[in-house]
C-alpha cells in the first residue's frame, strides 16, 4: 500500500517547509509563531525595513489601527531579549501579507526564514550563511549565493564630504552597477578621484570568493572599509572549506538600505527563476533603532517565487479512476477503493468521470464488487 506521508505525495511547498525546518531546527532554533495582527504604527515606523511598503490596515473593535502582518522579523527582534554573551536563535513558518513583486497584487504568502539575535560574531554570522547555503540546496543543485558588506562601501562613504542625498544616490549607482554615471555624479560634487575608483571597484569586483579577495586587497581600502574587508575574508576562509564553496560568489552591487543594514548581506537565486528566492544580512541598526544593543543577522526564503517549480512533475492527478453507479452498495464500493489503493495507489470513486480529472487507469466494478481496468485517459 502506498504510505500517504510518503514525500513523493507531498506537495514541492510543503515537502521543502518540512526538510528546512528540520535542518533549521539541527543548529539550535526554535519555532517563532506570531500573532496575524500587529499594530501599524509598528510598521510604519520600520517601513522602509519590509520588502514591500503597502500594508493591509484595518480598525479593530476598539478603534485601534491594526495590520495584517507583512514581516515576520520586526516581530521576533520587537520581542528579543538581551542576554550578555547569548544569541536567541527562531526559524518561522508564517504567512504575510503583501503585494507580490511578480503580480503587483495584495497575496497571502507563505515565508520561512530564521533570525539569530543577540551577541553576535564570526560564528554566527558563519553558520547563517551556510545555512542559507544548504536551504538553496535543498531547492535546486544549481544555485548561487552571492554575498556583499555594507561595511566597505560604509567605509568609503565616510570619506566623501557630501549631503546624505548625494550618498543615497551612491548606492543606488552601485547597487545598478552603473560606472558611467557614478563618475559624472563624483565629478558634480568634487568627490576625490581616488574615492571614486575605490567605490567604481566596488561594482566591477564580483565572482569566486578566492578571486575577488585577491582583487580587494590592490583596491587599498583604509578604516572601517578595510576592517569590513578583513571580516570578509575570516567569513569566506570559513566558507570556502564547506561544500558548496563553488556555489558561493562575492558581488558588492548587493546594497540595502543603510540606516538599516550595517555587514554582511547576501541573496540566493535559483537557475532559471530571474528573482531571488532568498535574502537576508546582518541589520543591528535596526535593533539599535529600537533601543536594543544587540546585533542580528537572518534570511527569508520567498516560497511565492517558487512557484515555477512547485509542479510535482507527475502526469496524473491520481493513479486510478473508479467508477460505480447509484446501485453499486455502499459498503461494495468502499472495499472496491480499499482494493484499487492496494493495486494502485491514489484512488478516486466517481459515478461519471470528471473533465480536468488526469488519471492512469480507469477501473469499474462489477456485480461482485470486484474491479478491473477499462481503459486509460
Amino acid at each position: 500500500m502506498i504510505d500517504p506521508i510518503n514525500n513523493d505525495l507531498m506537495k514541492f511547498e510543503e515537502s521543502l517547509i518540512f526538510r528546512l525546518r528540520s535542518l533549521y531546527k539541527g543548529y539550535g532554533y526554535l519555532p517563532y509563531k506570531m500573532s496575524k495582527f500587529e499594530e501599524y504604527d509598528f510598521y510604519l515606523n520600520n517601513k522602509d525595513f519590509l520588502t514591500s511598503t503597502n500594508v493591509i490596515a484595518f480598525n479593530d473593535t476598539d478603534g485601534r489601527l491594526l495590520a495584517m502582518k507583512p514581516d515576520v522579523t520586526l516581530s521576533i527582534i520587537k520581542n528579543a531579549s538581551e542576554e550578555q554573551g547569548c544569541t536567541t536563535k527562531y526559524y518561522y513558518n508564517e504567512n504575510v501579507y503583501r503585494v507580490s513583486p511578480r503580480t503587483k497584487s495584495y497575496r497571502e504568502i507563505m515565508q520561512t526564514g530564521l533570525e539569530c539575535v543577540g551577541d553576535v560574531g564570526v560564528y554566527n554570522m558563519c553558520e547563517v550563511l551556510s545555512l542559507a547555503a544548504k536551504s538553496l540546496g535543498m531547492i535546486s543543485e544549481d544555485y548561487v549565493l552571492d554575498i556583499s558588506h555594507m561595511g566597505i562601501l560604509a567605509g568609503v562613504l565616510a570619506e566623501v564630504e557630501a549631503d546624505d542625498a548625494v550618498k543615497s544616490s551612491i548606492v543606488e549607482l552601485v547597487a545598478s552597477k552603473n560606472v558611467h554615471d557614478l563618475e559624472k555624479l563624483c565629478e558634480a560634487n568634487g568627490i576625490s578621484n581616488d574615492v571614486c575608483n575605490k567605490i567604481a571597484a566596488l561594482i566591477s569586483i564580483h565572482g569566486s570568493m578566492t578571486s575577488v579577495l585577491a582583487r580587494l586587497d590592490k583596491v587599498g581600502f583604509a578604516g572601517e572599509a578595510a576592517n569590513a574587508v578583513a571580516e570578509l575574508k575570516e567569513i569566506c576562509g570559513v566558507l570556502c572549506a564547506e561544500d558548496g564553496a563553488d556555489n558561493i560568489r562575492l558581488d558588492f552591487s548587493l546594497a540595502n538600505d543603510m540606516s538599516y543594514y550595517n555587514g554582511i548581506v547576501f541573496k540566493g537565486f535559483i537557475k532559471d527563476l530571474p528573482d531571488s528566492v532568498l535574502s537576508g544580512g546582518r541589520y543591528d541598526r535596526l535593533l539599535h533603532k529600537m533601543g536594543k544593543s544587540l546585533g542580528a543577522i537572518g534570511f527569508a526564503v520567498y516560497l511565492d517565487v517558487l512557484e515555477p517549480l512547485t509542479g510535482d512533475g507527475k502526469e496524473y492527478d491520481v493513479d486510478a479512476l473508479l467508477l460505480y453507479c447509484d446501485e453499486d452498495d455502499c459498503g461494495k464500493v468502499i472495499k472496491a477503493v480499499e482494493a484499487a489503493r492496494e493495486a494502485y495507489g491514489t484512488v478516486v470513486a466517481e459515478k461519471a468521470i470528471p473533465q480536468k480529472l488526469r488519471y492512469r487507469v480507469l477501473l469499474k466494478m462489477d456485480k461482485n464488487g470486484g474491479v478491473a481496468p477499462v481503459g486509460k485517459e
